[in-house]
């Protein structure tokens, strides 16, 4: 009986790897916990070429996706939005500048973009130019350029 047999994860394992991995692992943990729970199928050439398929698909699609927020990033840094709003003494707004407003702003302009992406610390209630930083994706953030008026 061998020491060891090969599978390959269907979804991740605590303590024995994550889905798609190739593991090493013993005859009675594959036969009597692994496979009954389709936790894992026996590494055959079949299921390997699957995964390694599957793996560069996920890895196209991810490039793609990558591209794509790229392109918006470079949108959005070349987006000066200006925003009107009612100001009382020493240049305070009646009311604040939300993500909200500013998404709809954007939106305006022709870029879709998400406001739960703009890390905006707190709202904006005062006159001036602000840079918003807004994270598309994990690697891939754009500066978004505010100015506020007074009306």
């Amino acid at each position: 009986m061998p020491a060891s047999i090969q599978v390959v994860l269907q979804s991740d394992v605590p303590n024995v790897g994550k889905s798609g991995d190739l593991v090493k692992v013993r005859p009675g943990f594959a036969r009597n916990f692994l496979l009954p729970r389709q936790l894992a199928v026996p590494a055959t050439t079949a299921a390997v070429n699957r995964i390694n398929h599957e793996k560069a698909v996920a890895l196209a699609k991810a490039d793609k996706s990558k591209k794509e927020a790229r392109e918006v990033a470079a949108k959005i840094d070349a987006l000066q939005i200006k925003l009107t709003h009612r100001v009382g003494e020493e240049g305070k707004l009646f009311g604040s500048i939300t993500s909200k407003e500013i998404e709809a702003a954007v939106k305006a302009q022709g870029i879709a973009l998400d406001r739960k992406k703009m890390h905006l610390p707190e709202p904006i209630k005062a006159v001036g130019s602000f840079e918003i930083p807004v994270r598309l994706m994990e690697g891939v953030t754009a500066t978004l350029k505010v100015e506020v008026v007074a009306k």
